[in-house]
């Protein structure tokens, strides 16, 4: 038994070591990340303001280390165990006591106000990269991330970044600047026992905090995970709000929102208690160190050995050490845990995109917009496969539906068109151009899609269209809504264009966001059209209205249509029909209606049904 827990002890204390070794490995790399934001090789202004705020730091803190000199010297004048340097009395000294306070803070503020830019920018810097890189990610990542937990993450490491920037820079530094300062003062104007109890305490004091602190990351990141875990409950909650009314799921949406925060409940306070301990402690020992400092003054002011005013200045440095080293306290904890905060954002900059474009990766050219399935193969998970090499051709011009049962695979190679994953076998093609040798901006440039749900940005009608086209003038913007069917009801509405759609457009029906999304993919003008159940959202004259704006719109251009409605497909010039990822038909509607085969079946039963 005693062997066992010897082996666990063992392992555990292992297990503690890596996790240090581990945070500490993380620790500088994230400092290596955010030090180009200080220092940017193209930026020479950035350069200049950190060491004007450098100087600004430095002699700031040669003035608080010279101010409880003037302050002894007053002490000694009023106590008349000395001589006034400069011929000043005690008022002239009290007078130039006050007036370093002040420059000790002047220059303090000078160093925040020179090297606030600096902050903010690398703040706004690292902000548009890592947002910038989120939207490079690709499909798969994003359907496995919850928005909520990845908005906290992005969240809590700009605020990391922003505290590292301020505080590690402009505490760490001038604190071990000033330390040393008043080492040598001790020394030359004491003796060497002051500064060896002074070392011992604040070694003793770093020790402790350090040790401490990284026991308390360990809970803090505890309580980071369970704060995660119920952000991301409240806004799935409140994302799927008309889902949760139509099921009377308040009661357990509550239920599972509190045993969320119940186990933050219960981390936080482990935090919180661990904290107390840490405070306690940093006072006993500072506390312990000022009392035996002050101790060895008494006894030499007793001795006759130093003036009142050395024991009052010997306190007064004795209070400058404490104050940082209280702050040092707080600022480690704050500085390990925004390097924790910080350590999450960077790996999330670190991930990957499966889809990235070619090193020799160049412009797609459309000449006529013929898609080409060579024989793709594909599958979400490699155990799983979706298509099992399918062939497609779609001409110039032509409108190639595709349809199917659920799960046959048809909005996959939707996204496969768009490029959103990269075919595991075979290849796809755009007149003769391999996809996955082009630029992803120039390929999504040449395709319009209109989704099967339309999700709309929370902001105006018109905001909504023009995305489609951000230069386009209002003129433009009215056609399109026209063409999609949709400009009389905008226009009797009481904002008219900048109505406000509400977020997800909430505000609106389902129709009506439908055709706002058609509007939009109008507005683009691409060359190739990507239908996905573009119509199923609408009533069936409405859906009658739209079938001939999109008919218009895809004059000219190359058509893949993805249908569960076979009525809105008969006019296709080739009907495509999977099942389980694999073609089983192919031809016009009139020809497979002949065929009775696949697609017969799905057409009598829509119709029966109808």
């Amino acid at each position: 038994m005693a062997a066992d827990r010897t082996a666990n002890g063992a392992a555990a204390s292992g297990e503690t070591l890596d996790f240090e070794a581990q945070a500490r490995r993380s620790g500088w790399r994230t400092i290596r990340r955010v030090a180009p934001y200080l220092w940017p090789a193209d930026q020479p202004w950035v350069k200049q303001r950190v060491c004007l705020a450098l100087l600004a730091l430095i002699i700031s803190k040669l003035i608080a280390v010279s101010t409880p000199i003037v302050y002894k010297w007053a002490v000694d004048a009023l106590a008349g165990e000395g001589v006034a340097p400069l011929a000043l009395g005690a008022i002239g000294l009290t007078v130039a006591y006050g007036i370093a306070r002040l420059m000790t803070i002047g220059f303090q503020q000078l160093r925040d106000a020179v090297f606030a830019r600096v902050g903010q920018r690398a703040l706004r810097m690292l902000a548009l990269e890592t947002f910038k890189h989120i939207h490079q990610l690709s499909m798969r990542y994003h359907i496995t991330r919850r928005t909520g937990g990845l908005s906290r993450i992005i969240e809590r490491g700009v605020k990391g970044v922003d505290f590292l920037l301020r505080f590690l820079l402009f505490s760490i530094g001038p604190l071990v600047l000033e330390l040393l300062m008043i080492a040598v003062i001790f020394v030359v104007l004491f003796d060497v026992s002051y500064m060896a109890v002074v070392a011992v305490t604040i070694g003793l004091y770093i020790w402790f905090t350090f040790r401490v602190t990284e026991w308390r990351v360990k809970l803090r990141r505890q309580m980071n995970d369970q704060d995660t875990d119920a952000n991301q409950k409240a806004i799935d909650s409140l994302l799927n709000y008309e889902t949760v009314k139509y099921f009377g799921a308040e009661q357990w949406e509550a239920v599972r929102y509190d045993r969320a925060m119940e186990g933050y409940e219960a981390a936080a306070l482990k935090t919180n208690y661990s904290l107390a301990f840490l405070n306690f402690g940093q006072a006993f020992l500072i506390t312990s160190g000022l009392v035996v400092v002050m101790v060895l003054a008494a006894i030499g002011v007793q001795n006759g050995d130093l003036t009142v005013g050395d024991f009052v200045m010997v306190n007064a440095y004795m209070i400058q050490i404490t104050m940082p080293l209280n702050f040092l306290g707080t600022v480690y904890r704050e500085i390990r845990q925004a390097l924790i905060d910080m350590g999450e954002m960077f790996e999330l900059l670190e991930q990957p995109a499966d889809v990235e474009d070619a090193a020799d990766a160049k412009p797609l050219e459309v000449s006529g917009g013929r898609i080409e399935f060579d024989n793709v193969q594909f599958g979400y998970d490699p155990a799983r496969q979706i298509l099992k090499g399918i062939t497609i051709n779609a001409e110039p011009g032509q409108t190639v539906a595709i349809v199917g049962s659920t799960g046959s695979g048809k909005s996959t190679i939707g996204r496969l068109l768009f490029r959103f994953y990269d075919v595991g076998g075979g290849a796809l093609r755009i007149d003769g151009q391999d996809v996955r040798h082009v630029t992803q901006d120039s390929l999504h440039a040449a395709i319009g899609v209109v989704p099967q749900d339309t999700v709309l940005f929370n902001d105006t009608i018109r905001y909504n269209i023009a995305y489609g086209r951000p230069d386009a003038d209002e003129d433009e913007i009215i056609a399109a809504a026209q063409a999609a069917q949709i400009h009389d009801l905008i226009a009797n509405l009481p904002g008219g264009y900048d109505t406000q759609v509400g977020e997800r457009g909430l505000k609106l029906s389902g129709g009506e966001k439908q055709r706002v999304g058609i509007a939009r993919t109008f507005l683009k003008n691409p060359s190739i059209l990507l239908l996905d159940e573009a119509t199923s959202a609408l009533d069936s004259e409405t859906e009658q209205d739209i079938k001939e704006a999109l008919s218009a719109a895809g004059r000219g251009r190359t058509v893949l249509t993805i249908a569960h409605r076979l009525s809105t497909i008969a006019e296709a010039d080739q009907i495509i029909v999977l099942e389980r990822g694999e073609i089983v038909e192919t031809g016009t509607h009139e020809a497979l209606l002949v065929n009775n085969g696949r697609y017969a079946q799905l057409w009598h039963r829509q119709q029966s049904e109808a």
